[in-house]
């Protein structure tokens, strides 16, 4: 778990016509943090009212936001514009992709011989490449890059 913010006093935000983020509170120093709907979660208090794996909203470009239903307003007593104190954390992903399930993927799509062809740092390089991308799909997307690499190797 990474700390986002501890006992920050931030807005409850009131904007109609939002759906379920008609009532919400913009984390600041957010906006770097990748990942789609869904993915993202949070945990923490918002005026020591426990918050459990929450979503963050990703808007392109600004800090998350966190949606505070009528349940959690009517237990800390707030509304849209008034102050609440927060702490939260992101939540890690159980699934980051393995080694080993980078080397299963090579050998399914017939290319491990050619990875395994490459010297140990050109191996390091490629593996620590595909595990260090800041989502699912960025590291699909360079495992794939990878993949069309060694066949294009495998062809001549």
């Amino acid at each position: 778990m990474n700390l986002l913010l501890k006992d920050k006093q931030l807005e409850l935000k009131y904007e109609p016509g939002k759906g379920a983020w008609t009532y919400h509170v913009q984390i600041p120093n957010t906006k770097h943090i990748v990942g789609k709907w869904g993915s993202l979660k949070a945990a923490g208090t918002i005026d020591n009212y426990p918050l459990e794996k929450i979503n963050l909203f990703t808007i392109s470009g600004q800090d998350k936001l966190i949606s505070i239903n009528e349940k959690i307003r009517k237990a800390i007593n707030k509304t849209g514009g008034d102050k609440v104190k927060i702490t939260l954390y992101l939540l890690t992903p159980n699934q980051q992709i393995t080694e080993d399930e980078i080397l299963e993927t090579f050998s399914q799509s017939g290319v491990l011989e050619v990875f395994e062809s490459l010297t140990e740092d050109e191996k390091k390089r490629i593996i620590e490449e595909i595990k260090t991308q800041k989502s699912e799909e960025k590291q699909v997307k360079t495992l794939s890059k990878f993949i069309n690499q060694f066949n294009l190797s495998n062809e001549n």
